[in-house]
């Protein structure tokens, strides 16, 4: 009996095995792990793969550029907080890490971190869900956007967390791959949602209900896939502390931060596609599908792609990324000023390249961050980077709001000018994949 578990143990971690190698391209053992890791690393990364896809999903199904935005517009809240949820979301997932960092790396196995950020996500969206389905009007909008505030502190979590574990789990120069697999992988599904608005099928606001309660459920289930994952005991002694003194002290870090803190514009561009695309009239459910559609499509193909690139040079993604998403800006204003900007096809087409654009953007400086990074100092230098970018954030949405008085298109256009502004920092960036 012994033997044929044994056996049968073999033949799993050899498919483990293969699929990672296709997957990742890697070869041979991760140097940089320790032995332990390394004979762990293939079926970690599979776990890493199911767990980002099951999360990832329940993003796109949640996403409140989008499907928030629409869903308080049919409840009849008020516009202001349709206009308040991208910075309820990513301000509360980036500001509160500098308080959590500290306790991540005082914990032995990191993933438990993850963990509770996980299952939190699923139990707000699911308040999510029974505030659509009890409330309407103003109520409505308070009790969503502060169980979208909870959300996305759990989501805090996840992310000063996860950059720490990715590290100590998965070789360099192969975890774009994987992050990157996870998040085409996703996209997929979120095309099924944009198809079914798309067809004409549903006309109320049901079929959005069920989504986001189907992304509680994924949140859920991909927490107890992360419980698997087998994590080397970190030494709490030897872990950094989060201080912004960091800033002072690494100037390539500081240059990164605002390379990132530039390219938020990629982030705070999409609802003014959405104007664009609405006209006079507002945005139909088929028109949110076309959107849906288009930014997941671009995700399903890009995302992938982006991290393998990213494991060759996490530096010259975010150059690129930061040219492709100014020419889609460009291009959205151009459609405006010529008058098609409401015609069937012309925000979803624009929108597919610049959340083309959008996915290098996270791909790129999640890479780049977790290369650059020393041992034991991850959590920190994640904590420290997404403060400052929260704040940058905060910044950029009032400047974004300030110009919106003069129309999506002067906004655009000053968001252009950051993303490309981008391009040109991070060329100063030092490369940490070993690729001149």
């Amino acid at each position: 009996m012994q033997n044929g578990t044994g056996q049968n143990g073999k033949a799993q971690n050899g498919l483990a095995q293969y699929a990672f190698d296709k997957l990742s391209g890697a070869q041979g053992d991760a140097d940089d792990l320790p032995d332990g890791a390394q004979k762990a690393e293939a079926p970690n990364a599979l776990r890493h793969v199911g767990s980002l896809v099951m999360s990832k999903l329940a993003d796109g199904l949640i996403d409140p550029k989008l499907i928030l935005a629409w869903l308080l517009t049919s409840l009849g809240a008020p516009a202001v907080f349709a206009g308040a949820l991208v910075p309820i979301r990513e301000s509360g997932a980036l500001l509160p890490q500098m308080l959590m960092a500290s306790r991540v790396q005082a914990m032995a196995r990191r993933k438990w971190a993850w963990i509770i950020g996980s299952a939190g996500q699923g139990v707000l969206a699911a308040l999510i869900v029974l505030s659509a389905l009890t409330l309407d009007g103003a109520a409505a909008g308070f009790a969503i956007c502060a169980a979208l505030g909870g959300l996305a502190i759990s989501r805090a979590a996840c992310s000063v967390s996860y950059k720490d574990i990715l590290g100590k789990t998965v070789g360099k120069s192969r975890r774009g791959a994987i992050t990157g697999t996870a998040g085409s992988i996703s996209s997929a599904g979120v095309l099924v949602l944009a198809a079914l608005l798309i067809s004409g099928l549903f006309e109320s606001k049901g079929i959005v209900i069920s989504a986001i309660a189907l992304a509680a459920v994924l949140w859920g289930a991909a927490a107890l896939l992360f419980s698997t994952l087998t994590e080397m005991k970190s030494d709490p002694a030897n872990a950094t502390k989060a201080r912004f003194s960091v800033l002072r002290e690494d100037a390539n870090l500081r240059r990164y931060i605002l390379v990132r803190g530039l390219l938020v514009s990629t982030a705070l561009a999409p609802p003014y596609f959405v104007v664009l695309a609405g006209g006079d009239g507002g945005s139909p459910l088929s028109t949110l599908g076309a959107l849906v559609f288009a930014s997941a499509l671009a995700s399903l193909l890009s995302s992938y792609v982006w991290g393998r690139i990213s494991d060759q040079s996490s530096r010259k993604v975010l150059m690129l990324t930061g040219i492709v998403g100014a020419l889609a800006m460009l291009g959205a204003v151009a459609l405006s000023v010529s008058g098609l900007a409401t015609r069937v096809w012309a925000m979803p087409l624009v929108l597919f390249i610049l959340m083309t654009a959008y996915h290098g953007v996270r791909q790129g400086r999640s890479t780049y961050l977790v290369d650059m990074s020393p041992d034991g100092q991850r959590s920190a230098y994640a904590a420290v980077s997404n403060t400052v970018i929260g704040v940058l954030l905060l910044v950029a949405g009032f400047i974004g709001g300030g110009a919106a008085l003069l129309g999506p298109n002067v906004t655009l256009v000053l968001f252009a000018l950051m993303a490309v502004g981008a391009a040109v920092v991070a060329v100063g960036l030092r490369e940490v994949e070993g690729v001149d």
